[in-house]
């Protein structure tokens, strides 16, 4: 469907503010994603405040060009959507979810992390990355792990000598 030289303009405008003001862009292929699967991915992201849009390829490519990123810009096969958030790891992980549970429906291309641009592996492997919770925890576990096994030997050698 062809699209004036008007919307192009305000699509255009919309990507460069996506661009500027998001920590974290995943570029994502939605081939045959039905409209009740795309409804749901899309209320799940507006719940955790990452955003999602679909542009043509050759919008963003423009509005990608201008800002100026680092690295080389990942190849865009199929139909492209942008997901974004202030969270430099939510999108990612987020749409990476959908990735796993929807069977190719759904597939990370490529994205932008830290200002540079990163190809299908790496923003797989930085979706993979666990939340800052789950790191705290896991931190926490970790320094509590020594302190208890020695708390349990001396226990049990208290027990012994009684």
């Amino acid at each position: 469907m062809a699209v004036s030289k008007e919307k192009k303009g305000e699509i255009l405008t919309k990507l460069k503010k996506i661009l500027k003001d998001s920590a974290g862009i995943v570029f994502i292929n939605f081939h045959s994603l039905p409209v009740s699967e795309s409804t749901k991915i899309r209320k799940v992201l507006r719940e955790r405040d990452i955003g999602y849009t679909i542009a043509k390829k050759t919008l963003t490519r423009k509005a990608l060009s201008e800002n100026n990123i680092a690295g080389n810009m990942p190849e865009m096969p199929g139909e492209l959507g942008i997901v974004y958030g202030t969270d430099p790891l939510d999108s990612a992980r987020e749409i990476y979810s959908f990735q796993k549970s929807l069977d190719k429906k759904v597939q990370i291309i490529g994205g932008i992390f830290e200002g540079k641009f990163m190809n299908r592996e790496e923003m797989v492997s930085i979706a993979q990355i666990p939340g800052l919770k789950t790191l705290q925890v896991q931190f926490v576990n970790l320094i509590n792990s020594p302190i208890q096994g020695f708390v349990m030997a001396l226990s049990e050698i208290a027990k012994k000598k009684v």
